[in-house]
């Protein structure tokens, strides 16, 4: 089975998607993690597409999930922590627009899917990655409010940025992901939308829980 979760950035799927992973013992697939291992691949050959994409094909990409952390190697270097980077954060879009980069990270996570229960969260997954995905969810929240999630976690990791840097880059994101011509950001027809701008943590985690849980039930 798999679950997934959509939305703009900072709209808190990536900690829920966690959380819920955790609490229902199922595995986690961080599909921005991925995108943003090609954004670091991307910026360390220059910003060439031609060298980027020769790069893409030399080198093999691994993850797993433990311990509330996605851990993603390139070879045998473990680039968990480099591709949280403001830097990689203000190109992310620009290498997820190109179609090689979406079919390279698509057939990653169609390999990684094949057994077992997965949550997955990114910004297409329901409508271009997994259309028949069992369950679908749709987080939304109001700019001023992930923006200010996503300078704490910035600011948890030691980045210097300000919180008007960070909406800036959030508005400018949610611009590229919504015009791109290939997959843009939408709401699936049959997806379940969460508004998560008034809600505690634990209230979104227990909301996609309970979802989850009577969907098994239904199938059991």
């Amino acid at each position: 089975m798999i679950i997934v979760i959509d939305g703009p950035a900072g709209s808190g799927k990536s900690s829920t998607a966690r959380a819920v992973a955790d609490k229902l013992d199922i595995q986690y697939l961080d599909s921005g993690a991925l995108y943003r291992t090609l954004t670091l691949m991307y910026l360390e050959s220059g910003k060439d597409k031609t060298k980027f994409f020769e790069l893409l094909n030399r080198k093999s990409i691994s993850f797993f999930y433990e311990e509330g952390t996605f851990h993603v190697s390139v070879g045998k270097r473990d680039i968990t922590e480099q591709i949280r980077t403001v830097e990689v954060n203000n190109h992310v879009s620009t290498v997820a627009a190109l179609p090689k980069s979406r079919q390279f990270v698509n057939n990653l996570m169609h390999q990684a899917v094949q057994k077992e229960t997965w949550i997955a969260e990114g910004r297409d997954l329901g409508t271009a990655v997994f259309p028949d995905a069992e369950l679908k969810f749709f987080m939304v929240a109001d700019t001023d409010v992930r923006a200010e999630r996503r300078h704490r976690e910035l600011k948890a990791q030691g980045a210097d940025v300000t919180l008007d840097e960070v909406k800036r880059n959030i508005i400018e994101r949610d611009q590229k992901d919504s015009r791109r011509k290939k997959d843009p950001l939408k709401k699936a027809p049959d997806a379940v939308e969460v508004d998560t701008s008034e809600m505690t943590f634990e209230q979104q985690v227990d909301f996609i829980c309970s979802r989850i849980t009577n969907k098994f039930e239904t199938q059991t």
